[in-house]
């Protein structure tokens, strides 16, 4: 089993930690919340700026936690695709300058990977049960909301069934919480008002109701909540705004849910995995395990630091590549986008591309 530093900076948070096989023996991220939450959103050249300034601490933590040095470590882990440009150069130039100074061989990482692959990490309890392949991944973030078939730790073993046409689940919640007045980041928020409200005293359209792909939209659910409020006004702190965000997020888990239900079935798989920040969400996690047990599947829910964006994904996906014997010295690249080929597009249609340069995730 490999030890592997992983270092993720695709973002607004700085991460490193250590993992050893599957335990998370040191896990570290500074957060940029608070430093974004003014402008309601993520601003790429203030957290390049942070990312600067919380790197080396970051990883030294991470380190020190893990009661290791960098001799101890047998290999190095970054997030180098898909992120932020300048963020994601600030990870992969210290993963670099470290990996060059220990001698160390380093990998690069796709951060969608890693999320995929965050419900194998164990954390407190070891010998926790380990989830098998293939299983259905439904990935829902603030910039990312798709349906993959993972059959295997690596990028070919993964196949994109269905993504989003527009706005992704997190950015949905986003946008909404900004509409009404929550602040940012704005799932945390919603589901906490949620968990008070009942969501059939507000009526919002389902996206995608009439469609039977495995595609989603949330842009029409967050323009009919804003034809809501100009129509009845911007609710107060009052039962009507928890109302009103228990039929959006009974809206967003419900179509997250019914199209996973419909991979699940048509590619034949027992399993379904969730991951990425909306998996943290209370509503997905129970509804999804009622609705999976009901039709006797198996409903696989990460712990809830493993959903949020960390470095100990990256390490373990890291150490998928480690363990084969790659090394990424001298080659890794930086890009905006996945490794992994797309059959969604924007706006309507469905289409696969597939990225015209791959590095290594």
């Amino acid at each position: 089993m490999k030890r592997v530093l992983g270092i993720e900076t695709s973002c607004d948070e700085t991460a490193a930690a250590v993992v050893h096989g599957r335990h998370v023996e040191s896990d570290v991220v500074h957060s940029q919340v608070s430093l974004h939450a003014p402008y309601g959103g993520v601003v790429p050249e203030l957290a390049s700026r942070d990312h600067l300034r919380n790197i080396r601490p970051v990883i030294e933590a991470a380190l020190s936690r893990a009661n290791c040095t960098l001799d101890a470590i047998d290999g190095i882990a970054v997030t180098c695709r898909p992120g932020l440009s300048g963020a994601l150069l600030v990870g992969m130039q210290a993963a670099q300058g470290l990996a060059w100074a220990a001698q160390k061989p380093i990998v690069g990482v796709d951060h969608l990977i890693g999320h995929l692959l965050a419900v194998f990490l164990e954390y407190d309890t070891p010998g926790t049960h380990e989830p098998a392949f293939p299983f259905i991944g439904l990935l829902a973030s603030g910039g990312h909301s798709a349906l993959y078939k993972v059959s295997g730790p690596l990028a070919t073993d993964i196949e994109e069934l269905g993504a989003t046409r527009d706005d992704a689940a997190g950015e949905a919640f986003d946008k909404v919480a900004k509409l009404l007045g929550l602040g940012y980041p704005g799932g945390p928020i919603i589901d906490k008002l949620a968990a008070q409200g009942d969501p059939d005293r507000v009526t919002l359209s389902k996206p995608m109701a009439q469609k039977s792909e495995l595609e989603f939209s949330f842009s029409g659910l967050k323009t009919n909540v804003l034809r809501w409020v100009t129509k009845h006004g911007r609710p107060g702190d009052d039962q009507t705004l928890r109302d009103l965000c228990a039929s959006f997020q009974r809206r967003v888990v419900d179509s997250l849910l019914d199209k996973a239900l419909i991979a699940a079935r048509d590619e034949g798989i027992g399993r379904i995995v969730i991951a990425g920040g909306v998996a943290a969400n209370r509503e997905l996690r129970t509804r999804g395990a009622e609705r999976a047990a009901a039709q006797g599947l198996e409903f696989i829910i990460p712990p809830f630091r493993a959903c949020t964006d960390n470095a100990a994904m990256i390490a373990y996906a890291g150490a998928m590549r480690l363990e084969r014997g790659e090394d990424d010295a001298g080659r890794l690249e930086m890009s905006p986008h996945t490794l992994l080929p797309t059959v969604t597009r924007k706006g309507s249609g469905r289409r696969r591309t597939t990225p015209s340069a791959q590095s290594p995730g």
